[in-house]
């Protein structure tokens, strides 16, 4: 098992929400290049960055490029990954492993063909709540186990798990 520190982004700058709601963000930094400096200097060498800014690389651009420049630190990536030109671009930022989540169960044909096009480039990002899929940022329960979809995911072509 490897841990992973998280910066979640939104408008290029660090943030966390409280219980998902976007009405309630405490931000941390408006660098998140620094953050990441100091993940590395702990000892860090992956970071998952989540876009909050739900599928609107554009506004994180600057940010993420600027994280995955980061000497020592391999950047894994999701939020709002919906389409594979969105994983073209996230590589093209210097984005080493990207996540599906949301999509698994919204939309896994795509899922499927991700997997399939670009392999060990992708993780499949489950989140959970008491023992329930949760999706959109945690903001929406699916009705289904997290153990049922987390069995489906070799199937799926994914070959690793957040």
């Amino acid at each position: 098992m490897i841990l992973f520190p998280a910066i979640d982004l939104l408008d290029g700058r660090v943030v966390r929400l409280r219980r998902g709601e976007r009405s309630r963000v405490d931000v941390y930094s408006a660098d998140a290049s620094a953050v990441a400096r100091d993940f590395a200097a702990r000892g860090a060498t992956w970071v998952h960055v989540v876009d909050l800014s739900a599928a609107s690389l554009e506004r994180n651009r600057r940010a993420v490029r600027g994280i995955c420049g980061v000497d020592g630190i391999a950047v894994d990536m999701g939020g709002g990954v919906r389409d594979l030109a969105t994983i073209e671009r996230l590589l093209g930022c210097g984005v080493r492993r990207i996540a599906v989540g949301t999509a698994l169960v919204r939309d896994p044909s795509f899922a499927c063909d991700a997997a399939r096009e670009f392999g060990e480039l992708l993780v499949a990002d489950v989140a959970a709540r008491a023992g329930e899929v949760r999706v959109s940022g945690w903001c929406e329960g699916e009705g289904m186990r997290a153990d049922d979809l987390v069995a489906r995911l070799a199937d799926m072509g994914f070959r690793h798990l957040v």
